[in-house]
């Protein structure tokens, strides 16, 4: 049984973001890249389906410019066993993601999928959800706890009214919450271990996929600054602010 596991390099959430001056984007040129924090959370799980025993093989798979072996390469590390890198330069739209994804899982043929919820860079959360649908798989989302059992996965996830349990038959596809687990550091033996892990590179083109996106961006701008707190008297002075001068969002 082998699992295939989708990741994304995004900005690192440490650093603080750069719009382009023609506001056509975000300026990555010189920042810190990483593995989006949900994907890990995907890839963690996974390692620790393979560390019970429940697994056979995980394969990690991602899409973009030449920089996306590093994240590759951290999941490798991580504990998974081989990558497959889609390469592309385009700016690719959820669907185009999920339709490629799709193509990666008719070849590999896993028992299941699992991928982050969404990506902190455009929180879309919109490619599980499109995967599951292109494979006419069963899906469940916003996984905070996960059981595989035969054929089957158990999957707890958070809803408005509480927490709800699904059954899925497999295959099938699950994206991860924050709540799910929590990823393991990596030791220097594994990094230099991963480097000898296999990992193919695959044109975009290679795939069948058109790269066109149907969503165009208009924009990007950052958030407006906040005004300053300031300090009152007492009560009464408050109240006042607030009834005259508060903004109503």
């Amino acid at each position: 049984m082998k699992v295939l596991v989708c990741i994304k390099q995004v900005v690192d959430h440490k650093v603080k973001i750069r719009v382009k001056p023609d506001q056509s984007g975000v300026d990555i040129a010189d920042s810190k890249l990483s593995i989006n924090p949900f994907d890990e959370i995907a890839v963690e799980e996974a390692v620790r389906l393979k560390e019970q025993g429940l697994i056979d093989e995980i394969i990690v798979v991602s899409i973009g410019g030449a920089r996306v072996t590093d994240v590759l390469r951290t999941a490798l590390a991580l504990g998974a066993d081989r990558g497959i890198h889609v390469s592309t330069d385009s700016l690719l739209a959820p669907l185009t993601i999920a339709k490629a994804l799709a193509t990666i899982a008719g070849t590999e043929r896993p028992a299941f999928i699992l991928a982050g919820k969404q990506a902190i860079d455009d929180d879309c959360n919109q490619t599980g959800q499109m995967l599951a649908a292109l494979l006419a798989w069963p899906q469940a989302t916003n996984a905070s706890a996960l059981t595989l059992s035969g054929d089957a996965l158990q999957v707890t996830r958070e809803v408005d009214g509480g927490m709800e349990t699904l059954r899925l038959r497999l295959p099938a596809v699950v994206t991860t919450d924050l709540r799910l687990n929590t990823p393991r550091n990596i030791s220097l033996p594994n990094i230099m271990k991963a480097k000898k892990k296999p990992l193919t590179e695959i044109a975009l083109q290679q795939l069948g996929i058109d790269p066109t996106s149907r969503l165009i961006t208009l924009k990007i701008s950052e958030p407006s600054q906040r005004a300053p707190g300031i300090l009152v008297a007492d009560v009464d002075a408050l109240i006042h602010k607030l009834r005259n001068e508060a903004k109503v969002v």
